[in-house]
């Protein structure tokens, strides 16, 4: 039993917790500290290491301000490790979904909402295209 993986609905609900605690910008330490928990329980959580009871997730979802249904968007299907069969797009959502979840790719969602102009962020969409390999030829 000491070997035991986590369930993948866990891990993604946990997962879900993180970005938007990072989202708002909000520490481990604080979510913590407002439902009465050390920020070790809250990491636990976010990793899926420990299951989130549902009163428990109904208080999350009101401290992050958003419904308990966004924690299982995207979610994989009990028992299956991977997207849905036959749903490309679920891979290119996983894929934003991991980027949003890095330091880097927080870093630019934040600055970038920042930017009021509609001409400067598209050419900070072009330059980081510039910059990337060219995957439309794929």
């Amino acid at each position: 039993m000491a070997d035991k993986k986590p369930n993948p609905v866990d891990i993604h609900v946990g997962s879900r917790v993180r970005l938007r605690r990072m989202l708002l910008g909000m520490s481990q330490e604080r979510l913590g500290n407002s439902m009465g928990l050390t920020f070790q329980q809250v990491q636990k959580y976010e990793k899926g290491v420990n299951r989130i009871g549902a009163s428990r997730l109904f208080h999350i979802s009101k401290i992050l301000d958003v419904p308990v249904q966004f924690f299982f968007e995207e979610a994989p299907f009990a028992g299956e490790t991977g997207s849905t069969p036959g749903m490309a797009k679920a891979d290119s959502e996983g894929f934003i979904l991991e980027f949003l979840n890095s330091r880097e790719g927080l870093e630019l969602n934040r600055a970038f909402v920042k930017i009021g102009d509609g001409k400067v962020r598209k050419s900070v969409v072009d330059l980081v295209r510039a910059l990337g390999p060219d995957v439309s030829a794929a």
